[in-house]
């Protein structure tokens, strides 16, 4: 039997990790190019199929029935076989529909901006009238009839609910983002179907201004489930979708350990990674590779302020990727562009050890006890606001990676 996801660029996707965790059925990945994929869909030697950009509306013809739902949107995204006959539905809706209300977003009565004009747009589209929703803007790059451009979003601040449908901000092009939400002072939630990284730009910014969001990973979860009850024709998958989440967030995201210098970010992260099956990488160690020299060499010959600017170049390199245990320097957290790379994939964990314990042998601004307490003094507060935990690391290191092991178990049971 032959399951899998149809699209352009898969490099980027969990779908294999999702459906393969149902332990029902082997999941394979097909990249094609228009050629290849009506080729593709031509032969039918396949048993399901979930489909993605840009194939949602092109997958259309091939099908010999196709679900009202998706006929409304007009759009595609599992294809699954029933006597015969290829059929099509759209599980993104429901999916969609789940990740809002987990994130409590609700449609109702609000006045709905949608970024794009895809097959994703379509569905969020029905699915927000479906769910009430007082008006729907749709804005496009291109122009189209019925969407109002970016520039005339200045005329609608009573904007209340934004979704971004489109792949701006998608790995590896993070940092990205199509609108500033401080330009609409009433919304009250944002979802970016967005889900590598966890938190693109924009969702960040819902973050900051304390707004309901999500990003697609629930959405992704949920729609696949969805779809693996058409594929086996059973019930009863959607009871795995928190589990599912839990389980793919603790294998994808980043442990970011922060702390003063000489707490123990290396010796306990490289430890922790061991046992958490992700990389270790020593930010510190990455920048003296770029450097080519140690990190006391590059403040005497250079200064702090260079020292600086290739930690924020590697934090926002590191901060793309995924599966990584990264100790920081300690003084990681005096650039907030620094954390807010770091935080896009990562779960921050605060080491927090007696300054009488810190280690000060070989770095630069770790002087004296004096030094040291006045860099505390300035750093704590930022250790705190940055951090989602905080360990307290006076046991030993086997010790208190057990305890940063299960703090993060803890964390993503919730």
């Amino acid at each position: 039997m032959t399951y899998g996801l149809i699209g352009e660029k898969l490099g980027h996707s969990y779908s294999k990790l999702i459906h393969e965790s149902l332990g029902r059925y082997t999941y394979d990945m097909f990249s094609l190019s228009r050629e290849e994929f009506k080729a593709f869909m031509e032969k039918r030697q396949f048993d399901g199929l979930n489909i993605t950009i840009p194939y949602k509306k092109a997958v259309i013809p091939f099908c010999d029935e196709v679900s009202e739902l998706a006929q409304v949107i007009g759009a595609v995204n599992t294809v699954y076989l029933r006597e015969g006959k290829v059929c099509g539905t759209n599980t993104d809706y429901e999916g969609f529909l789940y990740a809002a209300q987990a994130a409590g977003i609700s449609f109702a009565g609000r006045k709905v901006l949608i970024l794009g004009n895809g097959g994703t747009s379509l569905m969020a589209r029905k699915a927000a009238a479906d769910k009430g929703a007082a008006e729907i803007l749709i804005t496009s790059r291109r122009g189209e009839t019925g969407c109002v451009s970016y520039e005339e979003l200045s005329l609608h601040p009573d904007i209340q609910i934004v979704v971004n449908t489109t792949p701006v901000g998608t790995y590896p092009n993070n940092g990205q983002r199509l609108i500033d939400l401080s330009e609409f002072p009433q919304c009250r939630g944002v979802i970016d179907v967005i889900y590598n990284p966890f938190e693109t730009d924009l969702l960040q910014q819902a973050k900051d201004r304390d707004i309901a969001h999500t990003n697609g990973l629930p959405m992704l979860v949920a729609q696949a489930t969805a779809a693996a009850g058409y594929f086996l024709g059973e019930t009863g998958f959607s009871q795995e979708n928190q589990r599912i989440i839990a389980t793919l967030r603790a294998q994808i995201e980043n442990v970011v350990l922060i702390g003063m210098p000489g707490c123990g970010k290396t010796t306990l992260g490289t430890m922790a990674a061991e046992k958490l099956g992700k990389t270790f990488v020593d930010m510190d160690a990455e920048i003296e590779k770029q450097a080519g020299m140690d990190i006391p060499s590059i403040f005497e010959t250079r200064g702090e302020a260079y020292f600086r600017q290739l930690e924020t170049e590697t934090a926002q390199r590191l901060g793309k990727e995924k599966s990584q245990v990264i100790a920081t320097g300690g003084g990681a957290v005096l650039r907030p562009e620094n954390m807010k790379a770091l935080s896009q994939n990562g779960r921050v964990v605060f080491l927090k050890r007696p300054i009488e314990n810190l280690a000060m042998d070989g770095r630069p601004l770790s002087k004296d006890l004096n030094t040291l307490k006045s860099m505390y003094e300035t750093r704590f507060p930022l250790y705190n606001k940055y951090s989602q935990l905080t360990l307290d690391c006076q046991n030993s290191i086997e010790a208190s990676a057990a305890k940063l092991l299960s703090l993060l178990t803890d964390e993503n049971q919730r």
